[in-house]
């Protein structure tokens, strides 16, 4: 396919899950619509290709380095003390998928089948890849293709499902926000008059920041690029112990701290749109190898393996959830982060608070409360905690 017409068709089918997003409140995330696009477009025609004719999986495998850098720059160390229960919440909901697939799935599925999906199951790529090649040594051809088939469907599930929690969140949090909107406006009065009384000396940086003249598009990429080469560097001195996404994560929070990163700073830089687009054309690549017959053949372990896990998310997290303050709603979300990880995690917590909030004033509450949450979720489930998992289990084969 011609390339502008290739990435003309990918960005329309993103642009309807963005109407249809918007007009179901979120209830029907953009992911998750585009996905159904997707998958039953390539089972009717659309070019298995496309991705790769509109140059966007170059284009997002490339940013996928500088995406993760600008997320930690979005967070502050204040932000990550604040999320140690979602940490607590997102390892519960690790565990509660494998003792539940493990103990349950077992009799049910049978014991290849049930450890070979928990890790997928609690991440995605790098888990599935764990297992996958952990299968073929025992010459399980099929669940190495089961595997695949759950990174590539699972987000069909946890979409939605977080999707609808993340709605009754969001409405809780505008309800109390509306309620203290007083109560808000005078301590905010009371909080000005105190600035202006007794001004506060502003937090200096280690490096200060550049003059806004220099904060162009170009510099400011420049900068974290840098930060992400460092990022992929220091993980290839751990030959592979810590992930390289890790680490620039972990190096964009820290560029924050000292100043050499500014905040959001792939939004400062013009330059977060085009490379979501690219972003989400890697992570949908994955459905071209869902064809109906590899569905069919494969249907029952795969439904039953990702009830399962739901089940076992929605039990740990919510009683963990409960025992730390927060809202089952809440809770059982950061535990489904697990089912779809970054950037769904980016992009349901923007899409809720845009659809609930009706004023900048309460979308920024509302995003204020679930995205760090959210992120922090997504990091500890996806990246980190499944691939331990993986490792674990992949010795049970």
């Amino acid at each position: 396919m011609d390339s502008l017409i290739a990435i003309t068709v990918v960005c329309s089918i993103f642009a309807v899950g963005d109407l249809v997003s918007a007009k179901t409140k979120s209830i029907l995330s953009m992911m998750f619509v585009s996905s159904v696009i997707l998958l039953v477009g390539f089972w009717v025609g659309l070019p298995e290709t496309i991705f790769e004719d509109a140059g966007l999986i170059s284009l997002g495998s490339l940013m996928i380095a500088f995406l993760i850098t600008h997320m930690g720059t979005l967070l502050s160390i204040e932000d990550l003390k604040k999320q140690w229960k979602t940490v607590v919440i997102a390892l519960g909901a690790i565990i509660g998928i494998g003792i539940f697939l493990f103990i349950v799935g077992s009799p049910i599925l049978g014991r290849e089948y049930a450890v070979a999906a928990a890790p997928p199951i609690s991440g995605g790529v790098i888990a599935a890849i764990i297992m996958g090649d952990a299968a073929k040594a025992k010459g399980l051809e099929s669940i190495a293709v089961f595997t695949t088939l759950l990174v590539v469907t699972q987000g069909f599930l946890g979409l939605p499902v977080a999707s609808l929690l993340l709605n009754k969140e969001a409405k809780r949090l505008l309800n109390n926000f509306r309620n203290n909107a007083v109560d808000n406006e005078a301590k905010a009065v009371e909080e000005v008059a105190a600035t202006v009384n007794n001004p506060k000396k502003v937090k200096k940086k280690l490096i200060p920041p550049l003059p806004e003249e220099l904060q162009t598009n170009y510099i400011l990429l420049t900068k974290i690029g840098l930060v992400a080469i460092l990022g992929f560097k220091i993980a290839d001195l751990t030959n592979g112990v810590l992930n390289a996404n890790v680490v620039c994560l972990l190096l964009g929070i820290i560029g924050r701290e000292i100043g050499f990163l500014e905040e959001n700073i792939m939004t400062k830089a013009n330059a977060l749109g085009l490379a979501m687009v690219g972003l989400m054309a890697v992570a949908f690549g994955n459905l071209t190898m869902a064809t109906p017959q590899l569905l069919g053949s494969l249907i029952g372990p795969l439904v039953i393996s990702l009830l399962l896990g739901l089940v076992g998310i929605i039990i740990f997290s919510g009683i963990l959830g409960k025992v730390l303050g927060y809202s089952k709603e809440m809770a059982i979300a950061i535990g489904t982060s697990a089912l779809f990880g970054f950037p769904g995690t980016y992009i349901l917590s923007n899409e809720v608070a845009n659809a609930v909030g009706e004023t900048e004033e309460e979308r920024k509450a509302i995003l204020d409360e679930i995205l760090p949450k959210m992120l922090v979720a997504g990091f500890i489930t996806v990246t980190i905690a499944s691939v331990i998992l993986a490792g674990f289990m992949a010795n049970l084969m």
